[in-house]
Formats: C-alpha cells, sequence, structure tokens
C-alpha cells in the first residue's frame, strides 16, 4: 500500500475536519484508505468511485474487519463524512459525489447484513475472531521489539549496543527526496559534490559539530541531537512525538521547550518526518546516519530487500521483525513480481511443515490472493495442516471446497491461537478481552487435547490464563493437563 498519499490524506482531512467544527472517524477513514490502496489500486483521493465503496463496505471490509453488524452505521457514517471532505476539497466532481452520496443511502441498508454473513468471512476472521481486530488485520505477528527508553542514551560501545539492519532507499530515490529539503534550498549542498556525499557531510556536522542551537534553536537540544537520532535509527518506526518531547525534556532540563518550533524546525533540515502524533527519520536521514557510522568504524548493517527473495526469505525475513510499513511494501512488491497462481505455491511450500507464527505469515498473504490461483490452493487439500486453510480460502471465495470436519476445525482453532501467542503474551488484558467476546465455548475447548498439534499445550494453557469466565477457563486448564499427558505417553 502506498502510505504516504494515505498519510497526507489523514492529516489534510483532520484538518479540514478541525477548520469546520466536524467531528471526524480519522480511524476508520484510514481503515477504508489503506483497504482501497491494497486492494482496489487506489492511488490518491481522485481515484475513489462510487464503486470503490461498494467493494470497501460490502465486500471487503465484511471480509477482513471484526465488526458486529450494529457498528455498520458507524462506518458508513465515517465514509459520508470522507465523501463531503471529498467534495468541499474538490477532489472528485460534484457528479461523482452525488452517485458516492446514493450509492452510501444503499450500503447503509446491506452493510449490517455483510458483516454478519459468514459466508463473507476471509479466512482468519471465520476461522477465529478471538484473535482480535489487530492481530487479523495486522495479519503478520512480525516481532518489531518494545520502544526502548527514549531517556535513557544507549551505551556508546558498538559491541553493547549493536546497529539493526536498516533497509535503504535506492540512491535515486535518495537524490530524489534531497531536492524536497527546506534546508538545502536555503542552503544548497555543494555543487561540485554527489549530493549524497555532501549531504552525509552536512548530517554529520549536525549531529558532531556545536550548533550552538542553530538546528532546533536551543544549544542544549542540539547537542542531543545525536542521540535522538541514534535511537530513532534503532527503533525503524514511527515514535509518538510526546515520546521524543519527554526526551527533549530531560536534555533541556528546567528550560521550556516548544515541541511543534523543534520538530518543524528538524523537519526543516530534512532529518525526521512528522505525521500526525507520530515522527520517524526520513530516508535520506537513515542513509547519512548509516554513513557516519560507517566513518566511525561501526557496523551498520544493511536489511536485504525481501521482495527480491523467495516465499522462504519473505517469511524469515518478515519473523525477524520489519516495521509495519515496511513489511506491507515489502509484501506488495513481492506479490506484484509474480502470478497469483505462482505465489499461492510458492507461499503455500514455504508453508507446509512450519512453525504456526510462519504458516501464519505465508496463509495471510495468501489469503490477498484472488481466485486466480484456485489450483495451487486446491492442491494443498492433500496437506494435512493447510487443508483446512485452504478449505477456508476456497469457501471465502465462494469457490467448490469440501467441509471441515469436527477434527480439523479443532485443529485449525488451536493453529490460529499459536498464531497468536505472541500478541497474547504482549497484550494479555487485551486477548482477555477478545476471549471473553467471541472466545470458543468451553465445550470446543474441552475437545482441544486431542488435537495433534506441536502447540497444543501451550494454547490451552493461554486459554486457562486468559479466560475470565471460570467454567471455561477451568476447562482449558484440565484440557492442558490431558494434553500435557497424553504428549508424554
Amino acid at each position: 500500500m502506498s502510505i504516504e498519499w494515505v498519510n497526507r490524506a489523514i492529516d489534510d482531512l483532520r484538518a479540514w475536519g478541525r477548520a469546520r467544527e466536524v467531528e471526524v472517524d480519522a480511524d476508520e477513514v484510514r481503515l477504508l484508505c489503506d483497504y482501497a490502496s491494497d486492494y482496489l489500486n487506489v492511488n490518491e483521493l481522485g481515484d475513489f468511485t462510487p464503486e470503490t465503496f461498494d467493494e470497501l463496505l460490502l465486500s471487503i471490509y465484511p471480509r477482513k474487519v471484526i465488526a458486529p453488524p450494529e457498528s455498520a452505521p458507524e462506518t458508513v457514517a465515517a465514509a459520508r463524512t470522507f465523501v463531503d471532505y471529498l467534495s468541499e476539497a474538490g477532489r472528485v466532481s460534484q457528479g461523482t459525489v452525488t452517485r458516492m452520496r446514493e450509492r452510501l443511502d444503499d450500503i447503509a441498508v446491506r452493510m449490517p447484513e455483510a458483516l454478519a454473513d459468514p459466508a463473507n468471512f476471509g479466512m482468519a476472521k471465520s476461522l477465529f475472531s478471538s484473535i482480535g481486530p489487530e492481530s487479523l488485520e495486522q495479519s503478520i505477528a512480525i516481532p518489531s521489539g518494545e520502544l526502548p527508553d527514549l531517556g535513557e542514551a544507549p551505551c556508546d560501545c558498538p559491541g553493547c549496543t549493536p546497529l539493526p539492519a536498516v533497509r535503504l532507499a535506492a540512491p535515486d530515490d535518495l537524490r530524489a527526496a534531497l531536492k524536497s529539503v527546506p534546508m538545502l534550498a536555503e542552503q544548497p549542498l555543494p555543487g561540485e559534490e554527489d549530493p549524497l556525499a555532501a549531504w552525509a557531510a552536512r548530517v554529520a556536522h549536525v549531529i558532531e559539530e556545536d550548533t550552538g542551537g542553530t538546528i532546533t534553536g536551543s544549544a542544549e537540544l542540539d547537542e542531543g541531537l545525536y542521540d535522538l537520532f541514534d535511537m530513532l535509527y534503532r527503533l525503524q518506526v514511527r515514535v509518538p512525538v510526546t515520546v521524543i518531547a519527554e526526551y527533549l525534556g530531560e536534555i533541556a532540563g528546567d528550560g521550556e521547550i516548544d515541541l511543534v518550533d523543534v520538530l518543524g524546525r528538524l523537519e526543516w533540515c530534512g532529518m525526521i518526518r512528522v505525521t500526525g502524533d507520530t515522527a520517524e527519520l526520513t530516508p535520506p536521514a537513515v542513509w547519512a546516519l548509516r554513513e557516519h557510522y560507517l566513518s566511525l568504524g561501526v557496523d551498520a548493517p544493511q536489511a536485504p530487500d525481501l521482495a527480491e527473495g523467495d516465499a522462504r526469505g519473505l517469511i524469515e525475513g518478515l519473523l525477524e521483525g520489519v516495521p509495519t510499513e515496511l513489511a506491507e511494501d515489502d509484501i506488495s512488491r513481492w506479490l506484484a513480481g509474480r502470478g497469483p497462481g505462482e505465489a499461492a505455491a510458492e507461499l503455500l511450500a514455504a508453508a507446509s511443515g512450519a512453525p504456526a507464527v510462519a504458516r501464519g505469515i505465508a496463509i495471510t498473504i495468501v489469503d490477498r490472493l484472488g481466485a486466480e490461483a484456485e489450483p495451487e490452493v486446491r492442491a494443498y487439500l492433500e496437506d494435512d495442516e493447510l487443508r483446512p486453510h485452504a478449505i477456508h480460502w476456497l469457501a471465502a471465495r465462494r469457490l467448490p471446497a469440501p467441509p471441515l470436519t469436527q477434527d480439523e476445525l479443532l485443529w485449525v482453532s488451536v493453529d490460529m491461537l499459536a498464531l497468536a501467542m505472541p500478541a497474547a503474551e504482549e497484550d494479555p488484558e487485551i486477548f482477555a478481552e477478545n476471549m471473553a467476546a467471541s472466545g470458543p465455548t468451553a465445550h470446543m475447548i474441552e475437545e482441544m487435547w486431542r488435537v495433534d498439534h506441536p502447540d497444543v499445550v501451550e494454547v490451552l494453557e493461554l486459554l486457562g490464563r486468559s479466560i475470565t469466565d471460570g467454567t471455561v477457563a477451568k476447562a482449558a486448564r484440565k484440557a492442558a493437563f490431558k494434553a500435557r499427558s497424553r504428549a508424554i505417553r
């Protein structure tokens, strides 16, 4: 998905809402834009059509999002506000706006039924809604690490704090990005040098030399930029601006900080990009920082491009920990490099015999493919572990498929819960809430101990700890004991 246009659209939408005192459900609209980008080739706001909303709200949304039928009015209301914004901003013609509003009137009547119909559910959603909306929407349990405390600078010893591998933009893309850096428009790089080399020297000066407050407006804050950028380099994800504010507050001591001004100055320098309530290093900043580390003799590895490898390399790379946006881009480009059938065959071959999390990643990517991949998916009906997933894939596309047996249903339930375990351990309260809302019945849990799945004991123990209903939790603990005893025999 093209993250940039979506981010810009949401920022503009929020500003539009504030200016008119209109309540905007930005999260809901972002989800619709993300799906439009992922599945409907929408690359800018002007690409939205009345038919886009049909596909989004009656097909894709019911298939991907865990939401009760009664939530449909909220989603349609968010879409109506979005259309109002498209209209006033002149992103689509008034005739198109009129047809969009008419289409949303019809969708408002039909969407509750679409959300309630199991035939519309995508594979992951229909298998186990108790994993939670974020797990199913993100689809990939990518370990990205916890957010470090920005108030504590890392040890200066490279051996103690090795740098993570980073993904670098292509040189031509970096040179193009430098042309839009405001600072360089006012203070051009030396014309006789390679722009990237000159840019690296400029960044090294910013973080190493005494700039006396010319960067942030505060000499104290300028002195702390190295540690700030180093932390952002290590994180490789967007960081809440409130966290950056806390970090800068530690440096400033009793001095007051105009956070908006400081962030604006760092954006002006081309070092960070602020989107909504978060900030991250720009691609040119990442490149220049890595060049600086290398000049100091520090090992600064470069991450491989997962889109250029095979399915196993893609899955293993995602498992090693990739920021969400990079993961989405990797997956999209990997899929773009092969036809649906070829992609399905590669992914399912890599998933066969793999651990649950790796299998879950592969299955979820396959779930993005259309019916053109039917022959390749159907071939895995002969694979015991992948058969339940293949059945659901076929059924979700209304293609001929055998029914799931009770044993297969139990197995795939355990498999999906095994996929959810990392997220459940990280946030047990959210998992417990999801289980209370739509977890498996006590009867199903009582039978899970019979499932021949390598993670069945851990899954049942997780259920025993997480389920708030005492009777059901007791059933899970008893089933875990039986599964453990069965494994010992």
